[in-house]
This record gives structure tokens, C-alpha cells and sequence, in this order.
């Protein structure tokens, strides 16, 4: 029993954890592809010197640009719904099991993380599958991981 504890905490850095604090459980090379076909219709990501890392010059949902550890509705220029808002003032930063439950069903999540029967997400595309959502968090991770 102790080898295999021993074996499962020494590929702990390896598989990584989904609290958003260590690497990202998803594939980012698939998160690539996924981004390309699901997200970029509405999302970019731009860094802080304004290069383009992914996207296109979609403006409909907010830059993405090191969403990890990102308090919810808080780039500059965009505008949010009161949800996200709210999510926001609450404290809470964007982990990966927080984006991969919220791409999966936007509304949902902010209903039950509010505690609010009434919040409405305005994005409006779900991600199929966890996986799915994993790999995009693992790609949109790789171009700005948090700082440590």
C-alpha cells in the first residue's frame, strides 16, 4: 500500500491537480483545436502587449488571456452580465473545475454558485463534454499560467 501511495503522490506534479494551482488536467494540444472550433467565434486571447495568441477579432464574450486565477467579470471595456458580476465581488477566482463546470452549462453554475435562482450567464454556448473543457482550460492555461 505504501508503494502505491508513494507512486501516486510522485506523479502529482505530473497529472496535476483541479484547483487551478498546479498544471491543468486536460491536453492543451486538443484544447488548441477544440479553442479553433468552439471558442474563437466569440473569444480571443491577447496578451498585455496586445499580440494575439488565439482568436480571431471576436468581441462577443471577454478576453481570455490568463483566466486562471482571474476574478470573473473583470477585464476592462467588456461588459459583463450582473451574474458574473456578482460572482465576482464574491471573491472567487477562475480555477479549472470552476471553468470547466461554467463552460459546460453557463447559467447553471452561476445559479448554483450564487445561490441565486434568478442569475443568467450571457454565454449562451455550452462545452459538450468535461473533457472537452479540460483541454480548453489547458490550452488558454499554457499561453498565461498564474503567477506563483
Amino acid at each position: 500500500m505504501k508503494t502505491i501511495l508513494a507512486a501516486a503522490f510522485a506523479l502529482m506534479p505530473v497529472i496535476g491537480f483541479a484547483d487551478g494551482h498546479d498544471s491543468p488536467m486536460g491536453d492543451a494540444e486538443a484544447g488548441a483545436r477544440l479553442f479553433d472550433r468552439q471558442c474563437q467565434s466569440c473569444h480571443v486571447v491577447v496578451n498585455d502587449d496586445g499580440e494575439r495568441l488565439a482568436g480571431r477579432t471576436a468581441r462577443t464574450g471577454p478576453n481570455l488571456f490568463a483566466v486562471a486565477g482571474r476574478v470573473p467579470g473583470s477585464v476592462d471595456g467588456f461588459r459583463y452580465g450582473a451574474a458574473i458580476i456578482a460572482l465576482g465581488e464574491t471573491g472567487l477566482v477562475w480555477t479549472e473545475a470552476d471553468f470547466v463546470a461554467y463552460t459546460q452549462n453557463p447559467t447553471g453554475w452561476l445559479r448554483e454558485t450564487l445561490d441565486d435562482s434568478r442569475a443568467r450567464g450571457k454565454m449562451s454556448f455550452r462545452v459538450r463534454s468535461e473533457q472537452d473543457a479540460l483541454d480548453i482550460y489547458a490550452f488558454i492555461y499554457g499561453l498565461a499560467a498564474p503567477a506563483e
